[in-house]
C-alpha cells in the first residue's frame, strides 16, 4: 500500500510527518489518523493508548555488543538534545518498572540482519533486533512515531514527547538500499554531506554512492598525485550562464570554483556514516569523465594534452584514458590504492559511461593494445580496460561496480551492473547471473523536474513526479526467480550540473527520497 507523503520544513530540513494517533474534531466526529511510517513497514498492528517519554524513562539495554550501544546512546542523545531529556542507560531496572525502553538483541531467523520488533505499550517500549543495524532501524521507527519536533535542531520542552501504543514487524526487501549525490559537477561542504547521510538513514537507506570525480571537478585527496587537487579540483567560475554554453578556461584566466575534500575529512564522512551503518561507495570514472584529472595529468591520455578542467557541460566525451598505455592503469591503481584505504566496503564504482571512443581508434597505443589482445574493436578494448582494473580490485578484496555500459564488449566476470540506461542492462546482466543494482532515468535520476517547469527550479531536463517515483518495480517481471536474486536493490541519483547549494539538493531530494526508500524497504 502506498501513501500520501506529507513535508515539514525545520530549519530548512524536510522531514516526513509521522506522528502519534491524535483524535481531533472535525464536523462533530472524532477523527483517527493512521499511523504513518516511512518506509511502510511489513506488519503494524495498533493498540489503545500512548507512552509519554519524562525524566523517569529508563533506557534498559540487554546486549554487550559495543555497536548496538552505540545506537543506543545515539537515540539517548537525541532525546536529550531535542526533548531535554536526560535518560539514564543501565542493563538492569532501578526503582519503579513503570517507564521502560528496553533493547534487545535476540536471535530470531525471521528479522534476518536488518529487521526489527516494536512493541509499545503504555508503560514499556520493547526494540529487539538480531543486529545492531535492526536496533538502528528500530530507532528511526521510533523517532517517526513521536512528534516531528524531534527532528528539530534546537531543544524544545514544551512538546508533549508519546508515542502511539503499536506492535510492528519489520525487515527489508532488498539488500541494496541506495543514494548517489554528485559533488563533482557542483562542490558540497562536508557539513551537508552528513545532513545527507542522516536524511538516508532517517528513511533506513544503507548506500550512499559518493561520485568523487567527473569532467568538471576531482574532489578527493590523493596524495601519491597532488595535482589531482591542486588543478582538477578548479575550475573558471561560470556559473552566472546556462551549464551547457559555458565558455572554456582562457590563458591566464584563473580557476576560482572548487574544492575537494581531504583524506582527514573522508576518514570523518565515512565514520559518521558507519555509525548508522551506510556504507559508502566511492566512485573513480574511468575510462571517460575524467578531464578534471587529465587537466592536471594530461600524459595519461592519448592525445597528451593540454587541458582545462571544464566549467561546465562537455559532449562528447572524447579526451579519455589511454588504454594503450600500462602507466595509464599505473596511474589509475595509484588512486584506487589510496581510495580503497579510505573507504572499507566492499564496491568501488568505476563509472564506465558514456565513453566516446573515437580517441581510442586513432591511438596507435590503443590499437596496438587491441591487436596483442586479440580483441575485434574499441568495445571490447573497453571490456579489457574494465577486468584489468577489476583484478586489480579483487586483488584488494573489492568487487567492482560500473554503469550498464560496462556490458559492452563483454562484462568483466564478477562485475556488477548499475542499470541506468532503463532495466534492459539490468535484465541482461541478471540473466548472464551478474548481481545488478537497478537505477533507471524514468525512475530513480532526481535531478529531473518533479513538478511543471514554469513553477519549478531550472533543472536538467525530464519529469519525474512523487506518483512516479513510487510505482518503480525494482524487480523485472521478464527474470525468472533464480535470475531475480541477482537484483540486490535500487538506488536514485542526484546529479548536480544545475544544482549548486545546499537548499536545492534537499529540494531536488525530498519528498522523492521518501518514495523510493518505501520502493526498496516495503514489500
Amino acid at each position: 500500500m502506498r501513501k500520501t507523503v506529507l513535508i515539514i520544513i525545520f530549519t530548512l530540513l524536510p522531514m516526513p510527518i509521522t506522528d502519534c494517533i491524535r483524535t481531533t474534531m472535525e464536523k462533530g466526529f472524532q477523527v483517527e489518523t493512521e499511523i504513518s511510517i516511512i518506509p511502510e513497514p511489513q506488519k503494524v498492528e495498533k493498540l489503545s493508548g500512548c507512552f509519554t517519554f519524562s525524566r523517569k524513562t529508563q533506557i534498559i539495554l540487554h546486549t554487550d555488543v559495543p555497536e548496538a550501544k552505540c545506537v543506543v546512546q545515539y537515540f539517548a542523545d537525541r532525546l536529550l538534545n531535542v526533548a531535554a531529556l536526560e535518560l539514564r542507560i543501565s542493563e538492569k531496572v532501578t526503582g519503579r518498572a513503570d517507564n521502560l525502553i528496553i533493547f534487545k538483541q535476540v536471535q530470531n531467523e525471521n528479522l534476518g540482519d536488518e529487521g526489527y520488533r516494536l512493541a509499545v505499550g503504555k508503560s514499556k517500549i520493547v526494540l529487539e533486533a538480531n543486529q545492531p543495524m535492526g536496533l538502528f532501524y528500530g530507532v528511526q521507527t521510533i523517532f517517526q512515531l513521536l512528534p516531528a519536533e524531534i527532528y528539530a535542531e534546537e531543544t524544545n520542552s514544551c512538546v508533549e514527547w508519546k508515542i502511539p501504543c503499536v506492535k510492528i514487524f519489520d525487515k527489508p526487501r532488498y539488500s541494496w538500499r541506495g543514494m548517489m549525490l554528485d559533488v563533482s559537477r557542483h562542490f558540497f561542504p562536508k557539513e551537508f554531506i552528513k545532513d545527507f547521510i542522516d536524511y538516508l538513514a532517517m528513511h533506513k537507506m544503507n548506500k550512499f554512492h559518493l561520485h568523487l570525480n567527473d569532467d568538471q571537478g576531482w574532489r578527493i585527496e590523493i596524495k601519491k598525485y597532488p595535482k589531482l587537487t591542486e588543478i582538477g579540483a578548479w575550475r573558471v567560475d561560470r556559473d552566472e550562464q546556462h551549464w551547457n554554453s559555458r565558455g572554456r578556461q582562457k590563458e591566464g584566466e584563473e580557476a576560482t570554483y572548487g574544492g575537494f575534500y581531504t583524506q582527514e575529512d573522508i576518514k570523518e564522512i565515512v565514520a559518521y556514516a558507519e555509525t548508522r551503518f551506510i556504507t559508502i561507495v566511492p566512485e573513480i570514472e574511468m575510462p571517460g569523465h575524467c578531464l578534471a584529472a587529465l587537466a592536471a595529468y594530461p600524459e595519461y591520455s592519448c592525445t597528451g594534452g593540454p587541458f582545462t578542467v571544464p566549467p561546465g557541460g562537455v559532449w562528447p566525451i572524447k579526451d579519455i584514458y589511454c588504454a594503450g598505455s600500462d602507466s595509464t592503469f599505473e596511474f589509475l591503481q595509484g588512486i584506487l590504492t589510496e581510495v580503497i584505504a579510505l573507504f572499507p566496503g566492499e564496491y568501488v564504482h568505476i563509472g564506465g559511461d558514456e565513453v566516446n571512443k573515437q580517441e581510442w581508434k586513432k591511438c596507435h597505443k590503443c590499437k596496438e593494445r587491441i591487436k596483442s589482445e586479440g580483441l575485434k574493436d574499441v568495445k571490447e578494448l573497453q571490456s579489457y580496460f574494465t577486468r584489468r582494473i577489476e583484478k586489480f580490485l579483487i586483488s584488494k578484496n573489492r568487487r567492482l561496480i560500473g554503469w550498464d555500459e560496462i556490458l559492452e564488449g563483454g562484462l568483466a566476470p564478477d562485475a556488477t551492473v548499475m542499470s541506468w540506461r532503463g532495466i534492459e542492462g539490468g535484465i541482461e546482466a541478471a540473466q548472464e547471473g551478474h548481481d545488478v543494482v537497478m537505477s533507471p532515468t524514468s525512475h530513480c535520476y532526481f535531478d529531473y523536474y518533479q513538478g511543471e517547469p514554469e513553477n519549478e527550479p531550472m533543472a536538467i531536463g525530464g519529469f519525474l513526479p512523487l506518483k512516479k517515483v513510487y510505482s518503480f518495480e525494482p524487480t523485472p517481471e521478464e527474470l525468472s526467480s533464480e535470475e531475480a536474486e541477482h537484483i540486490l536493490g535500487a538506488q536514485a541519483n542526484l546529479w548536480t550540473e544545475f544544482i549548486d547549494t545546499p537548499e536545492h539538493a534537499q529540494y531536488m531530494t525530498f519528498p522523492r527520497i521518501a518514495a523510493i526508500a518505501e520502493v526498496i524497504w516495503s514489500k
